[in-house]
């Protein structure tokens, strides 16, 4: 097997995380050659002995699992070193620290003169019928918005890959060319006869309600040193991002996004639009030989114009799987580590994204996805996040009822390529 065709790795970001990601990449470096070696001899064992050993089963993985501990936690310095505070170092006009200060004063004691004074009318949009649905609320400030945007794609893994679009209202609508004009050849001299024209299909995201309801005691609240805002966006995004990952592999569309697995799949050969493409591991588990050629196989079936920019994704287990493969024509590693804080792992020279809302590897399972994801899949949000005090319900706690109106779907069905554990 000969994998010279990609050798590329893509550029990793700078980071501003500090001396410690040196530290941690050193070690991050040290386990994958002890990795490597462990696995080597696990390897070399099977070939002599003819079965494994339970020793050496057991050491590799134990490195297996602190090579992804150590992924997490470079990768969550390096977050925390690309996060910009909530309001610090940005210029905000008079209105915005206005809204800002009088968004405060509603958090911290439920005064919303100031915010009535600012927004006339604050109601939400039903997706259905366009109408208002009564739950109410105010909009955050602009920056806490942002902060929730960023943290958002930094924790969902498919966010932060996928193409995004905000938009104002309840239903983001858009035309996709399935094919073009026809065009032809022809003499100088020849009749121009008139070309077919381009089959057009109308593709839609309606945006549904994603809500949280943090609470916070009284006691935080007069706290004049903890900034409230900061703790509001901690408190959400969080668990916006889990569900948001969820559904944006594999949501049914129903009162949420529709997720890329759930779309009707057919093998590549045979690909149609509205559906994925898949390209068969000949089992419910890798081939015991050349077992990396089926993610060649994969790579291929995605047209050249997608693999630039494709990504894998997987869960952790699959990557623990691969991690093992090796070329057999050199005796390399197909998967290697990031080499700087916030660099993903690559596999064949294409990023790795580690996503747990993915399939185990299993009979008819769509465990590994390969695609240019910012083309294939889209997330929709609607502008503005509403919060509404409710100091009520759960007395002495305060409840915040925070909501946010998001979508996603495929928006291109030959960007994504989906490897199917199955025979055929």
């Amino acid at each position: 097997m000969d994998i010279d065709f990609i050798d590329r790795v893509p550029a990793s970001p700078e980071t501003k995380a500090g001396p410690d990601v040196g530290g941690k990449i050193d070690a991050l470096m040290r386990s994958f050659e002890e990795y490597k070696a462990v696995n080597d001899a696990r390897l070399e064992g099977l070939m002599q002995r003819g079965g494994g050993d339970p020793l050496v089963d057991e050491r590799l993985a134990r490195i297996d699992a602190a090579l992804d501990g150590q992924r997490r936690r470079v990768d969550e310095i390096a977050l925390k070193g690309l996060r910009p505070s909530l309001g610090r170092g940005e210029e905000i006009d008079p209105a915005a620290r206005e809204h800002k200060a009088a968004f405060d004063v509603y958090l911290r004691r439920g005064d919303a003169g100031a915010l009535h004074a600012a927004e006339t009318k604050a109601l939400s949009v039903d997706p259905v019928s366009g109408g208002p649905s009564g739950d109410g609320g105010y909009l955050v400030p602009p920056e806490v918005e942002r902060e929730i945007g960023r943290r958002l794609a930094d924790v969902s893994p498919i966010r932060a890959i996928a193409g995004n679009r905000v938009v104002s209202g309840s239903v983001y609508k858009k035309p996709f060319m399935t094919s073009g004009p026809a065009v032809g050849w022809v003499g100088e001299a020849d009749a121009r006869p008139q070309t077919d024209t381009p089959a057009l299909t109308e593709l839609s995201f309606p945006t549904m309600e994603l809500y949280a309801m943090p609470a916070a005691t009284s006691t935080l609240l007069d706290d004049a040193m903890i900034d409230v805002d900061q703790w509001l966006a901690s408190e959400v995004d969080q668990v916006f991002a889990e569900q948001e990952g969820t559904a944006f592999v594999t949501g049914d569309g129903v009162a949420c996004p529709k997720g890329f697995l759930t779309y009707a799949t057919v093998a590549n050969s045979a690909w149609e639009w509205g559906k994925l493409g898949h390209v068969t591991a000949g089992g419910a588990t890798f081939p015991a030989e050349h077992a990396a050629d089926v993610l060649i196989d994969l790579v291929y079936a995605l047209r050249a114009g997608y693999r630039h920019n494709a990504t894998f994704v997987m869960n952790r287990k699959t990557e623990s799987v691969i991690r093992k493969f090796k070329d057999a024509t050199t005796g390399q590693y197909l998967w290697s580590p990031g080499l700087q804080a916030g660099a993903p792992a690559t596999l064949l020279g294409f990023p790795v994204v580690s996503d747990d809302n993915m399939p185990d590897i299993g009979a008819n399972a769509l465990a590994v996805a390969f695609g240019d994801f910012r083309r294939g899949y889209l997330v929709v949000d609607r502008a503005g996040v509403r919060v509404l005090r409710d100091p009520y319900t759960a007395k002495p706690y305060v409840l915040f009822y925070t909501t946010k109106r998001v979508g996603g779907g495929v928006q291109d069905f030959d960007a994504i390529k989906l490897l199917k554990f199955s025979a055929s």
